[in-house]
């Protein structure tokens, strides 16, 4: 008799099954951008460029080694444009719901694989959730795309205005910070306060997270319907929190940035004092997640660029398209600090507690970020010795924050310094804390141990 051979079967967590939704996805815009009529040159582009692009497309981070607009084609940077759409999106969420439309039902295990990507609490209505998200996405990219469309045909006429428009849309919504206008991205646009404007409202309403989306649409939409229908609807607590934060940090870096730069030679010297705001409300905008820059980074003075690795460390805020520790991730921390110090047993905010699985979630992350960006910005010295501190500290929080700011560096990085960004991005869009639980086992069983309590001084 035969005996039956046992196939091993391979159960993956949700967090592992995430961080290889990503991968796949960057492996088959690799595979696509190394075609031949995906260049301007018609040749096939190396396979580090070509991962490089596509990693920095789908981890929506923005920084790249070629420019866009002048070494790929119309297929190439549609490809790009599609792989920015999908990590933003999310590959969990378009793939489910590429499946509803086809009329083919979803697993638990799809089901929950939705809930994770959103951070979800329940499993209830994750379907609905994630259709319209997407929707509302496309809304928004649309409306976006007609406002900057008036930009933008004016002065590269009807079809290529229109086509960088949609592409412009799309990049900042999605916190990617890639465009097709050249090397110099938007400091053309430096004087034109609508487009900033406009931009700005893009790249916030992405990084403000889909679940304050909803809330203030669904408040909003309250305020203004017919007396009989009006419920009783509030902005829940987390809404207030990331707004108030949002506002925050904002106004700080727009601050921070016009004291350091407003008599800077190298970007606002020669601008008038309206020009001055409006660039620097964008640069502070920019720091914690788009990519796009008005002034030259590498002419920032090393203060500015010192002070925007904070913003760029904390990002935007949880469930949108921004990247870094989020917003709300680090506010738990600072609140629970002044908490400890108060004596008081759990932080509070708005009459609300954190819970101290909050907290704990919120210390893992900011320590794992922390260590792993520090540990980056040395191996990029180590293999980039003539890069100074500030330049690789820039580009490395600037990778794993899916930031896309760089100091002009690069490009100009041998092939061990990117494929140390390439890592850097990947991990900044999935987490590093989630690199941590893909290759936990599931049979570890060493939470259910019990020790004694030392005795250990700190502080």
């Amino acid at each position: 008799m035969n005996k039956k051979k046992k196939i091993k079967k391979w159960n993956f967590s949700t967090t592992q099954l995430i961080a290889l939704s990503f991968l796949v996805a960057i492996i088959v815009g690799t595979i696509l951008l190394m075609l031949p009529w995906a260049t301007v040159s018609g040749e096939e582009t190396s396979l580090l460029t070509a991962l490089f692009t596509a990693t920095t497309s789908v981890c929506i981070t923005g920084l790249v080694v070629v420019d866009t607009f002048s070494h790929w084609t119309l297929f190439g940077q549609i490809v790009i444009l599609i792989l920015i759409q999908v990590g933003g999106i999310g590959v969990v969420c378009l793939s489910a719901v590429l499946l509803l439309l086809m009329k083919k039902g979803l697993s638990l295990k799809t089901r929950v694989l939705m809930m994770e990507t959103f951070n979800l609490d329940s499993i209830k209505g994750v379907v609905r959730f994630c259709r319209r998200v997407i929707m509302d996405i496309f809304i928004v990219e649309g409306i976006g795309a007609i406002l900057t469309a008036e930009v933008f045909i004016p002065r590269l006429g009807r079809e290529k205005g229109i086509y960088a428009a949609i592409f412009h849309s799309i990049s900042a919504f999605c916190n990617a910070g890639i465009d097709v206008l050249g090397s110099d991205s938007l400091i053309g646009f430096s004087d034109n306060y609508f487009f900033l404007f406009v931009t700005m409202v893009l790249i916030v309403s992405g990084g403000l997270g889909f679940v304050v989306w909803f809330d203030v649409m669904g408040y909003v939409k309250n305020i203004f319907s017919k007396q009989e229908e009006k419920k009783r609807i509030r902005i829940v607590e987390h809404t207030w929190l990331v707004l108030s934060l949002t506002a925050v940090l904002i106004v700080s870096g727009a601050v921070l940035v016009f004291v350091a730069e407003h008599d800077n030679p190298g970007t606002m010297q020669n601008m008038t004092l309206s020009g001055k705001i409006w660039n620097s409300i964008f640069q502070s905008v920019t720091f914690r997640t788009a990519g796009f820059m008005t002034v030259p980074q590498h002419e920032l003075r090393d203060v500015t660029a010192f002070s925007g690795l904070l913003y760029m460390f904390i990002g935007g805020s949880p469930m949108g398209t921004a990247g870094g520790v989020k917003t709300v991730t680090f506010f738990a921390l600072i609140l629970y600090a002044l908490s400890s110090l108060n004596r008081h047993r759990k932080p509070v905010i708005f009459n609300r507690a954190f819970s101290f699985e909050t907290i704990h979630k919120a210390v893992a992350i900011i320590i794992i970020s922390f260590l792993v960006t520090c540990g980056l910005s040395i191996l990029l010295m180590l293999t980039n010795p003539t890069v100074s501190l500030v330049d690789a500290l820039y580009e490395t929080f600037s990778a794993t924050a899916t930031v896309g700011l760089s100091r002009n560096l690069t490009a100009s990085l041998n092939n061990a310094g990117k494929l140390i960004i390439i890592v850097a991005m990947y991990l900044g869009r999935i987490g590093p804390i989630s690199l941590v639980m893909f290759f936990r086992s599931s049979r570890d069983r060493s939470d259910l141990l019990k020790y004694a309590e030392g005795k250990y001084y700190i502080g």
